[in-house]
């Protein structure tokens, strides 16, 4: 199978490749709102007159699944595919007003303060569950259920290319040395699903907020993802066992992780809510074990 793969972000922080085969085509998460018909525009480019096919959400969070919304009214006839409880996430008033708040704050940051919001257009049109069956034409993708970032994170295995569409439950990844751990449901969920991964004969991985990994990058990272999140842990319990303050540890957390291209991508502000979720996650989790 010759399978074509294509960065279509069009913003720092977007998450959206292309994955083509010639024949059948499938979008790999969908990057912000704000941004969603420039990356329509950019799929127009690779494509051509055909149609997109396939979109494959990784989970809900904005950055990754409001787009969707306004790809669909580029290319209407577009499956969308989520897992199950992403599908029920769209359904709530709640998440759709958060998805609204912080699209518009990034998208502020970027300079662009009027736009629609489509959080109502969201939809899940294959909604799957760990190890179903997704048929993209040629394409036969294995769906595996990895909680942790989030409840609803999958990743997506085509087995004959041995390649994994990957997300955040496995951190996120700089493309050189830094793994930054995004456990923020649970600890031992991330630890889990990581280590289903790391039983999969995986060749290529497709990472989110990066693309496709070349061959060094693809096993520096099997090899050390699980430490990542690991270490991430053993730290932070080890300042909160040292009575740190909370905002002691997020500042230690970001002078670790958040520089170079993991700063580019990952607005502060995310960075630091993220890590005091964890930092809540590690004191509930482990700190009594």
């Amino acid at each position: 199978m010759k399978l074509k793969i294509t960065d279509v972000r069009c913003q720092k922080g977007d998450a959206a490749f292309l994955l083509d085969d010639g024949k059948t085509s499938v979008l790999y998460d969908t990057g912000f709102g704000f941004t969603g018909y420039t990356v329509a525009e950019n799929i127009k480019q690779c494509l051509g007159e055909r149609p997109l096919d396939y979109i494959f959400l990784t989970h809900s969070h904005y950055d990754h699944a409001l787009g969707s919304a306004y790809i669909l009214r580029r290319y209407p006839n577009a499956k969308v595919v989520a897992g199950k409880y992403a599908a029920d996430v769209f359904k709530r008033d709640g998440a759709k007003r958060t998805m609204k708040e912080l699209d518009a704050k990034f998208a502020q940051k970027c300079g662009i303060t009027d736009y629609e919001f489509l959080g109502d257009e969201l939809k899940v049109d294959i909604a799957v569950d760990d190890g179903d069956i997704v048929c993209a034409g040629n394409m036969e993708f294995r769906v595996i259920s990895l909680p942790g970032h989030t409840r609803c994170c999958v990743g997506y295995y085509l087995e004959k290319e041995a390649l994994l569409l990957s997300n955040e439950t496995l951190g996120v990844y700089d493309g050189v040395k830094t793994i930054v751990p995004s456990c923020l449901v649970s600890y031992a969920d991330t630890i889990a699903s990581i280590e289903k991964v790391e039983k999969l004969n995986v060749a290529a991985i497709v990472a989110p907020h990066l693309g496709l990994l070349r061959k060094e990058q693809t096993l520096y990272f099997l090899e050390n993802m699980k430490a990542a999140t690991q270490n991430a842990a053993r730290d932070l319990l080890d300042s909160i066992k040292s009575r740190c303050s909370d905002e002691e540890m997020i500042e230690q957390f970001k002078q670790k992780y958040w520089h170079g291209y993991i700063k580019e991508i990952y607005p502060e502000d995310a960075a630091t809510l993220n890590t005091s979720i964890m930092i809540r996650l590690i004191r509930n989790e482990l700190c009594c074990s």
